[in-house]
C-alpha cells in the first residue's frame, strides 16, 4: 500500500508530496497533468523489475506512443532538468516468494523507499541516452511512529496488522566520496538482512537496473518484499475488446490490466468456493454475490455463470437476464463490462496492490456513477478491521473530471490537480499542484498547505455557471463567435426543476 510519495523532475511533477489513503479520488481538467501521477508511479513499478531504459520507454504519452527518455524529465523554460527524483512511504506483506519460489519475510512491514535518476549521453555515442541512478536508499519507518505516518482514519487492529517488525540498519543505502565531484565511484550498497548476512556495494554509474529489482528471499527478503509491493502498483486501462473475450482453459486466473481473463477468474473463484468441484450458475456464491453487485447497474440482471465449452476448451462469460434471456460477454455494453470486472476484482482477495483507475464514469450513466464509486470503494481495503483473508491490502487510485463524481465522492478522499505557474532556477515552469478540502485528514495533517479553493471546487458542484453562453469557433486564422443556440438548461420547463436540483 503506498501511503505517501513524493516526486520532483519527473514530467510536470515538481516537488510534490501526496498522502494516500485506501481510497483516492484525483479530479482535474484535461491536460492538467493527474496521468502524469499515474505514470509515476507506474514508472516505479516499472523499475522494480525492469532495466533502467525498459522501464522508461514502458511510460506512453498522452496518444497512447512510446515517449522518448529526455520527455520524461521536467521542463524549465525552454530545457528540460538533468534529474528525477522518488520517495515512497509503503506498506508491504509480511510474507512473499521470490522468481524461484522461495519464501521471503519481511524484517519490518513499513517502509520507505528514495530512488534518483540522472539524465545521461554517452560520450563515445553522443545520440545514445541512457538512465543513471544518483541515490538508491530503503529504510524502514518506525513501527512506533506508524499513527504518525498512517494519517487517514484506522483502527489500533487495522495498524498492528499492517505495521510490524523492527530494523535498526537500512537495507539499501548509497555512499559517496566526497572528493569524487562527479559521482563516478559513488557506490549503492545491499545490506543483507538473510541468512548471508554481509553488504554488498555497488558501482551505481555501471548500474543498468535498480538494486532492489534484483532482490532475492535469501539475502535481501525485506527488499524483495518492498520490490513485490511496487510490482503490485498497477494501471488498470480495461479495454472493450479483451473484457469480451472468451478465455481458454489454461488461461491466467486472475484479471489482467486491460481486462482480459474475465471469464477465467470467476471460473476459477466460483470452483475455489466450491471446494474445487464444479460452480452451479446460481448456487455458487461468488456468481450470486457478483450478480447482486452488477444489478445496481442493471436493474434486470438475474444471474452471471461461466459456459464451459469441453470440446473447445473455452470459457465464456454469460449473463441471464430477468426473462431468462442469455447474453454472452461479447454482447454486453462498455460500461456493464467495466463494472462486472471491477466487482470479479473485488471478490478475488489475491488481487492486492494498488489499483490506479482512469475515469471511472467512462460508459456509466450518471444515475449509476453513485453505484460505481461505491465499488470501487468495497474494492479498497477496510481500515475499520485487521488485514486478512476477507481484508486484503488492496488500495485504489481513480482519476476524473466529472462533476458526477467530485460531487458523490467523500471530501476526505478527494484531492485536486490544478495547474500552476511557478520558478525553478529563476526559470518559468508549469507544473500540477494538488490539493486538498479544508477539514479533512489532510488539511490536519498539514494545516499550513493550501486548500481547495471555492471558485475550484465550484466548477465541479455547479458546472451550470460556469459555462459559456457563446463559443468561440475556429475559423482559419479567423476566430468568430458561433450564433448563441437554446442549450438544454436553457430551456423554460427545465429552469423550475434545475432551480429545485440546486437548492437541493
Amino acid at each position: 500500500m503506498l501511503t505517501r510519495l513524493k516526486v520532483h523532475g519527473f514530467k510536470n511533477l515538481a516537488n510534490v508530496d501526496v498522502c494516500f489513503g485506501p481510497f483516492t479520488c484525483i479530479a482535474g481538467v484535461n491536460g492538467v497533468g493527474k496521468s502524469n501521477l499515474f505514470d509515476a508511479i507506474t514508472f516505479l513499478s516499472a523499475l522494480a523489475h525492469q532495466p533502467l531504459m525498459e522501464a522508461a520507454k514502458s511510460v506512453r504519452d498522452e496518444r497512447n506512443r512510446t515517449t522518448d527518455v529526455r520527455s520524461l524529465f521536467l521542463k524549465v523554460g525552454n530545457e528540460h532538468v538533468d534529474e528525477m527524483t522518488f520517495e515512497a512511504e509503503m506498506l508491504v506483506a509480511p510474507t512473499g516468494h521470490d522468481d524461484l519460489g522461495q519464501t521471503a519475510k519481511a524484517a519490518i512491514t513499513f517502509l520507505r523507499y528514495t530512488l534518483e535518476l540522472r539524465y545521461r549521453r554517452d560520450e563515445e555515442l553522443p545520440s545514445a541516452e541512457r538512465l543513471e541512478i544518483t541515490k538508491e536508499d530503503l529504510r524502514h519507518v518506525k513501527v512506533d511512529d506508524a499513527r504518525k505516518h498512517l494519517l487517514f482514519r484506522h483502527t489500533p487492529a487495522w495498524r498492528t496488522s499492517v505495521a510490524r517488525g523492527r530494523r535498526s540498519a537500512p537495507f539499501l543505502s548509497t555512499e559517496e566520496d566526497e572528493r569524487d565531484k562527479e559521482g563516478k565511484d559513488r557506490r549503492i550498497t545491499l545490506h543483507q538482512d538473510g541468512r548471508s548476512g554481509r553488504p554488498r556495494p555497488y558501482l551505481a554509474s555501471s548500474l543498468p537496473r535498480t538494486v532492489l529489482s534484483s532482490a532475492n528471499a535469501v539475502e535481501s527478503p525485506t527488499a524483495l518484499l518492498a520490490r513485490r509491493e511496487m510490482q503490485s502498483w498497477r494501471r488498470l486501462q480495461l479495454e472493450p475488446s479483451a473484457l469480451r473475450n472468451s478465455d481458454s482453459f489454461s488461461a491466467p486466473m486472475h484479471i489482467g490490466v486491460d481486462g482480459s481473463h474475465l471469464a477465467s477468474t470467476l471460473h476459477h473463484l466460483a470452483r475455489k468456493d466450491a471446494g474445487n468441484g464444479e460452480p452451479h450458475g446460481d448456487s455458487n456464491s461468488v456468481c450470486v454475490r457478483v450478480a447482486n453487485q452488477l444489478s445496481a447497474l442493471v436493474e434486470d440482471i438475474r444471474e452471471i455463470r461461466v459456459d464451459v465449452d469441453r470440446q473447445r476448451e473455452l470459457l465464456t462469460l454469460e449473463v441471464v437476464d430477468r426473462d431468462g434471456n442469455l447474453h454472452a460477454a461479447r454482447a454486453l455494453s462498455d460500461g456493464t463490462l467495466r463494472f462486472l470486472a471491477l466487482a470479479i476484482l473485488e471478490m478475488d482477495p489475491e488481487a492486492q496492490g494498488l489499483l490506479c483507475f482512469e475515469e471511472p464514469e467512462n460508459g456509466v450513466h450518471p444515475e449509476r456513477i453513485s453505484s460505481m464509486l461505491r465499488l470501487l470503494k468495497e474494492l479498497s481495503v477496510d481500515t475499520e478491521e485487521a488485514v486478512g483473508p476477507d481484508n486484503p491490502l488492496r488500495q485504489v487510485i481513480v482519476n476524473t473530471h466529472s462533476p458526477a463524481v467530485v460531487a458523490l465522492v467523500e471530501d476526505n478522499d478527494l484531492l485536486v490537480a490544478e495547474p500552476q505557474q511557478t520558478e525553478i532556477d529563476k526559470k518559468p515552469c508549469r507544473v500540477v499542484a494538488f490539493s486538498w478540502l479544508s477539514d479533512t485528514w489532510r488539511h490536519v495533517a498539514f494545516p499550513d498547505r493550501r486548500t481547495v479553493s471555492r471558485g475550484t471546487l465550484g466548477a465541479y458542484l455547479n458546472p451550470f455557471a460556469y459555462a459559456e453562453t457563446t463559443e468561440e469557433v475556429s475559423d482559419g486564422a479567423r476566430r468568430r463567435k458561433s450564433p448563441k443556440r437554446r442549450r438544454v438548461k436553457d430551456r423554460d420547463d427545465l429552469q423550475t426543476l434545475l432551480a429545485f436540483l440546486q437548492d437541493e
